[in-house]
């Protein structure tokens, strides 16, 4: 055994989340795919138009400050 692994004996540590994925990953590889896909639905949006958000930010109105306490 090397002096490494006596001071670092976590080096070898696979959490149980990481094998169940590893292993999940290994069974169903066509999950990646269908990952991406669920997240183009969601997140991986095109940027809004510049135009309509400049619209939208001038018809906004500024919150009051201490919008939680009672005068």
């Amino acid at each position: 055994m090397k002096l490494v692994d006596v001071m670092l004996p976590a080096r070898n540590y696979e959490s149980d989340h990481t094998r169940f994925m590893r292993e999940l990953m290994e069974r169903k590889p066509e999950l990646a795919q269908q990952q991406q896909k669920g997240r183009a639905i969601w997140w991986d949006k095109r940027p809004p138009d510049l135009a309509e958000r400049r619209r939208m930010d001038e018809g906004s109105v500024a919150q009051a400050p201490y919008v939680y306490q009672d005068a």
